[in-house]
């Protein structure tokens, strides 16, 4: 069945329909990881957005039941060069096509992804349509152009979880699978939940924290009153400007527990910090992202999927930028020694993509464990 893809700009794209039969708008992105595709398309991450591969051909394993980073996946439309009809893997249980049909999601193959990737790096991300029922290129163009943009809207209401609950998994091992806590908890965390990955809920669990998770809207007394050791910022799609409750939650959290950030949840820390973000001109998405750290000059691969960006020259003089994109300069790690609290653009959970950044959990725990130190030494000598 043929398919379109437009572009608010007027470029058109023809190609054929992969995954569910209909129509998805969205700011069209891409990602440069060559597999991990499973664990890209269940991140909320991607809500609003259309996701194109770079790696020519997508579903090479599959699907199977257990690298899903939520219960369902959140992106609107997939792009690819090809995606696979025989996959090989002996965890797979369906195509990539099938799991796209069942979930939903409207999906294109066989346009010229090169092609499409240069023109966003050149003209920058923008909205977009898929369509396999209407294929008249003018009306797909105008309805790309009316289609809402990232800037400015809330997207983390349509993805945080309704209600708080508890934590317990541990990483996937391939002698066991995924585990569960077993070790009494070191650490009471609550995690906010902008839209948050499951594999960092693991990593955290790993490193002995008890986790409660709670809805993205929960104001700071509430999660004083849950006694916490340190509270967990998380990823989230879309612009972190108009997230004023966020942001004010966290600004009364500060110096009140330890706090560490991920992706969306270190670009709020920064504005509760005093600073500003910027949209990038068409993101950072993939598993080979050099960022280098400051103090050491060690150089990590990383893995990144964000649109916008912290503003250098906007944080306070109290706040040390500790992380550096080599790419292109940009912002990917902060802190704020006085107030506990410390953040990073990127992903050190991976899922998909390296491991280089893992240490980041062992740093919050040991966060945690000074502060801790601290107020008893505090208390007794008060």
């Amino acid at each position: 069945m043929k398919a379109l893809l437009a572009l608010a700009d007027g470029t058109v794209f023809a190609g054929s329909s992969i995954g569910a039969v209909g129509e998805a708008t969205g700011e069209v992105v891409f990602n440069t990881s060559m597999t991990g595709y499973q664990e890209i398309l269940t991140d909320p991450s991607y809500h609003g957005e259309i996701v194109t591969m770079t790696y020519p051909q997508i579903g090479n394993t599959g699907i199977n039941l257990e690298d899903v980073e939520s219960s369902h996946p959140h992106l609107a439309g997939f792009v690819v060069k090809e995606c696979c009809q025989q996959p090989s893997n002996w965890r797979s249980c369906q195509t990539l096509d099938a799991y796209l049909k069942e979930k939903g999601i409207v999906g294109i193959e066989g346009i010229d992804t090169r092609a499409l990737v240069r023109h966003i790096r050149s003209r920058g991300a923008q909205t977009g349509i898929i369509s396999s029922v209407d294929l008249d290129p003018a009306r797909l163009i105008e309805k790309a152009r009316q289609a809402p943009g990232l800037i400015g809207r809330d997207l983390i209401r349509e993805v945080t979880t309704a209600a708080p609950y508890r934590w317990r998994e541990t990483p996937w091992l391939l002698e066991s699978g995924y585990g569960q806590q077993q070790e009494p908890a070191r650490f009471r965390v609550v995690a906010y939940d902008f839209g948050i990955k499951r594999n960092i809920l693991r990593l955290l669990a790993a490193a002995g924290c008890d986790l409660t998770v709670v809805p993205a809207t929960t104001r700071a007394a509430e999660v004083l009153a849950l006694r916490p050791d340190g509270v967990f910022l998380s990823n989230g799609p879309g612009d972190p400007a108009p997230l004023t409750y966020a942001q004010q939650a966290i600004a009364e959290l500060l110096g009140k527990v330890p706090l560490f950030g991920i992706c969306l949840g270190h670009q709020l820390l920064a504005i509760a910090l005093g600073g500003s973000t910027y949209k990038l001109k068409f993101g950072h998405r993939g598993g080979n992202q050099p960022v280098r750290q400051q103090d050491s000059g060690r150089v990590e691969i990383t893995s990144q999927n964000h649109g916008f960006a912290v503003a250098a020259d906007s944080l306070p003089e109290e706040v040390r930028i500790t992380h550096i994109n080599l790419n292109d300069n940009t912002v990917e790690g902060l802190e704020h020694p006085r107030l506990a609290a410390f953040s990073v653009q990127y992903h050190p959970e991976a899922s998909p993509g390296p491991h280089d950044a893992r240490y980041l959990f062992g740093r919050f725990t040991a966060l945690m464990e000074n502060f801790r130190n601290n107020l008893n030494q505090g208390k007794l000598n008060a």
